[in-house]
């Protein structure tokens, strides 16, 4: 029944099929129901936060670091009572322990950074879910932000100084830079959040937090990197050092985590094309490494040479969006030709078919939407970022009983480049498409090409949402 709820057709890569089902089932997989029922039928369930019974559901087994980015977007799409379900159980972790979770296990787990709960909030609250209290939930965002939780990864490690300084300096917190990133990134979630039930004081506030990133990029060699409390450069830099400031990866990885605001990050790199180059870059660049604090190579390190894509490390989870910034660009060909070159190099239904970290379904994730043609670089914004469809034909069939049906003529293993679409008949230029557009069903028909068409998708209109309003290039 699950699996049943995505139907696709005509492959264009041989064992594409059973490598798209493999992919959903895994995702699937989590999280975990931690709940049964009584004799009354109604939920309930042991809390691992407070040691006692409650009424109500909890969900467990997930580490929000990974399947914020295409997991949970996949349920709130496809799987809503999931969603719902994993909603309430948030608001259950706060109310049992003082806060939100991000790597539950079954209760608070010391692993990973960031707070990507509120990304799942605030995405399913922008989509229509409205199964919570929306005071009560801003109430747990802003203490996720204040404070620190029993253990490093619940709250936020480095707060005070974030506040004070705009970034979590190094070497005073280990992953400062990408804790700084990621900081920086849920409070636009918490903001929207905010901006959406009317609080717009606070929503101000953390839109303006959201632009800490620029506080580690350094013009002058185009990366993100460290900075120590006195507002110094950590020297030396070498962006192809992993660890120290860095989660599983390096300033390579890292400088493209601004999900929220492409547009920023584009200008503080010099424009578009500019942008767009280092994107190249990324893919010719010698795929060498230095394994820094790890001390050792890390199966992550060992995955990205293996892979052999230059610095782009699509085993591990910081970079999986990368690709699809091309159309924030105005050149969305160039991720069109990627994407599919992931898709049909680095996956497939074999022993050794799978290219690096599962991480609770969100490798896997990652291919079910790009296998559909479209991708959620930015939870939060409701929106779908296009790529190259994998299949001729795909029905989504969705809660309401509508149906999208995605249709790719012309599409083959040489064919990778969006021609045209049309959207429900009409002529459709965006390089995104919206939540409200896919869950109210229709068709989404796509004409493919061996040749890219350079002149779709490049006006301001056709970009995807930046929060920084204001175009470099008109």
């Amino acid at each position: 029944e699950k699996l049943g709820r995505i139907r696709v057709e005509g492959e264009v890569f041989p064992n594409t099929l059973p490598t798209f089902y493999s992919c959903l089932y895994r995702a699937l997989l989590f999280p975990r129901k931690f709940f049964e029922y009584d004799e009354q039928n109604q939920p309930i369930y042991y809390s691992p936060y407070d040691g006692k019974v409650h009424k109500g559901v909890m969900y467990t087994d997930n580490g929000f670091w990974d399947t914020f980015r295409s997991v949970h977007p996949l349920f709130t799409m496809i799987y809503p009572e999931i969603t719902e379900g994993v909603l309430q159980s948030l608001i259950n972790v706060y109310n049992e322990s003082g806060f939100l979770p991000e790597w539950a296990s079954p209760g608070h787990r010391n692993c990973m950074i960031g707070n990507n709960s509120l990304s799942l909030i605030t995405d399913a609250w922008q989509k229509g879910f409205r199964n919570i209290d929306a005071k009560r939930a801003l109430e747990a965002m802003l203490n996720q932000t204040q404070a620190q939780g029993p253990v490093s990864s619940v709250g936020r490690n480095g707060y005070e100084a974030y506040h004070m300084l705009g970034y979590v300096p190094y070497p005073d917190y280990f992953e400062s830079s990408a804790k700084t990133l990621e900081y920086a990134y849920a409070d636009w979630c918490l903001a929207t959040f905010a901006k959406s039930i009317g609080e717009e004081k606070i929503a101000e506030e953390y839109f303006q937090k959201a632009q800490n990133y620029r506080n580690l990029f350094d013009p002058q060699i185009g990366f993100m990197r460290a900075k120590n409390k006195r507002g110094e450069w950590i020297e030396p830099f070498e962006a192809t050092e992993w660890g120290g400031p860095f989660t599983e990866g390096c300033s390579w990885h890292y400088t493209w985590s601004v999900f929220h605001d492409v547009e920023g990050l584009a200008q503080l790199m010099g424009g578009y094309e500019v942008m767009s180059q280092r994107l190249d870059s990324m893919f010719s660049a010698p795929n060498t490494f230095n394994y820094g604090t790890y001390g050792f190579v890390i199966h992550e390190i060992a995955e990205m040479v293996a892979l052999n894509m230059g610095q782009y490390a699509h085993g591990n989870q910081p970079v999986q969006h990368a690709i699809y910034l091309y159309n924030y660009l105005k050149q969305p060909w160039k991720a069109q030709q990627r994407i599919r070159e992931v898709m049909c190099r680095l996956y497939s239904a074999t022993p050794d078919g799978y290219c690096g970290d599962e991480d609770n379904g969100q490798t896997s994730a990652w291919y079910v939407f790009s296998a559909l043609g479209f991708y959620p670089v930015c939870p939060g914004t409701a929106e779908y970022v296009l790529g190259s469809p994998l299949f001729q034909k795909a029905t989504l069939t969705l809660p309401s009983g509508k149906t999208f049906e995605i249709n790719a003529s012309n599409n083959s293993l040489e064919n990778v480049y969006i021609k045209h679409v049309l959207l429900n008949g009409k002529t459709f230029e965006h390089n995104y498409l919206t939540h409200k557009q896919i869950v109210s069903g229709g068709k989404f028909d796509l004409k493919m090409s061996n040749t890219p068409n350079k002149k779709r998708g490049v006006e301001i209109d056709d970009l995807p949402y930046s929060y920084t309003e204001k175009k470099l290039e008109k």
